[in-house]
């Protein structure tokens, strides 16, 4: 009975005040729930502000950073990228031994161009050929100068410098030497041309030599001054057409006896003429001495001036006789004379005017001594005029560490 009193008094209590009441309760209750840090917990009304922000932030921004250039570099040969506008060229060349190419990069392309080995050049009726392969960069819209060494495909190539342009001809008989050519670092220009003429128009070698030859020279309706090389040169040229596989005989330069003992008796190319020929120092004595006695009767006499050099000690006792020797040729007579000279001895000076005196000063023989003496004369004053070097033996001693 007090129950039910108690409930009907309580209940109209609870349902007016149950509206402002639940929502607290259940507020305390989503608090007891909430497992979120105390100090990360977010107000509702800063919980609004935060919302709204990450919307914003959630938006792409515009990147305000420039994209980068591209570095991107492409390869091209030359020929092609002249031929389709890439590349702009001018160029000019002296018709023998090089090319200078003025190259503008028209695209927007960082460019490295080659030029390959073989690749043919002409100018009216001279033609060239490209010996060494060129690489260049090219920057874009920028003219790069780049050098060309080439050789003339024409003993007729007139040098004097004029404009060139590039050609897709060939020359298949010398492409076989150009490859094996970039193997020998040794090979100079003048050599090169010397071999590629040699394949290309078979040139004797008085076309191409500077000494003078015993037959003279070969008369020709061209002037090949322009291509005359040392011989060194020549003599370098036939050993890389050896080493390319080309026979010695197909080569006409090397049939002409004169070139073996003028390379033998030039101190500068010894060396490489008695590997070319196969002479090596237990032989040499032989061969001067085949030479002299059995050789080529038109250069015979030339072995006098290799023995003078190379032996001098045997010239000195060997050549006055052969100067006195009235039997002998006077061509022989007279190169012994002069060889005298070439032992670069001070003993041949005495020699030499008794020579003179007893030949005559007023003949050939006489004239010929008293030159040589002359000109043994002339080398010992220069000598005597050259600063002494510092011997290495006779130098300070270095410390000892």
């Amino acid at each position: 009975m007090k129950i039910q009193a108690v409930a009907a008094i309580v209940a109209p209590i609870f349902a007016i005040g149950a509206p402002f009441v639940l929502p607290k309760i259940a507020h305390v209750r989503s608090s007891l729930l909430d497992t979120t840090p105390a100090s990360l917990s977010v107000p509702k009304s800063e919980a609004a502000k935060v919302s709204a922000a990450s919307a914003v932030s959630s938006q792409p921004e515009k990147s305000t950073i420039e994209p980068s250039v591209s570095t991107h570099v492409e390869f091209a040969d030359l020929h092609t990228s002249i031929e389709q506008g890439i590349v702009s060229a001018e160029m000019r060349g002296n018709g023998r031994d090089w090319v200078r190419a003025k190259l503008r990069n028209n695209s927007d392309t960082v460019l490295k161009v080659q030029v390959d080995v073989g690749q043919m050049l002409e100018a009216g009726q001279n033609i060239m050929v490209v010996v060494h392969p060129t690489f260049c960069e090219l920057t874009p819209g920028r003219t790069t100068e780049v050098v060309l060494e080439t050789a003339a495909t024409r003993s007729s190539n007139k040098t004097n410098e004029q404009p060139y342009r590039l050609t897709y001809g060939r020359l298949p008989k010398i492409e076989n030497f150009l490859s094996s050519a970039q193997n020998r670092a040794d090979l100079s220009i003048s050599a090169i041309q010397t071999a590629v003429l040699a394949l290309a128009e078979n040139l004797p070698l008085s076309a191409v030599c500077k000494f003078p030859t015993v037959a003279g020279e070969i008369k020709s309706r061209f002037n090949t001054d322009a291509f005359r090389a040392e011989t060194s040169d020549i003599v370098a040229a036939l050993t890389a057409l050896r080493e390319a596989g080309v026979p010695d005989g197909s080569v006409v330069m090397t049939i002409d006896p004169q070139l073996k003992i003028e390379s033998m008796i030039d101190p500068m190319c010894k060396a490489a003429a008695m590997r070319y020929y196969g002479v090596n120092t237990e032989t040499e004595w032989t061969y001067w001495r085949d030479e002299l006695l059995k050789g080529d009767q038109s250069t015979r006499h030339y072995a006098l001036y290799g023995i003078a050099r190379f032996y001098p000690d045997t010239a000195l006792e060997m050549l006055p006789k052969w100067a006195r020797e009235t039997r002998t040729s006077s061509v022989f007579r007279l190169a012994a004379v002069q060889a005298l000279a070439e032992t670069q001895r001070p003993e041949a000076l005495p020699l030499l005017r008794e020579l003179a005196s007893e030949l005559g000063e007023k003949s050939e023989l006489g004239r010929a001594a008293v030159g040589a003496a002359e000109y043994l004369e002339s080398r010992f004053a220069e000598a005597a005029m050259r600063q002494p070097g510092v011997a290495f033996r006779t130098g300070p001693k270095l410390t000892q560490f």
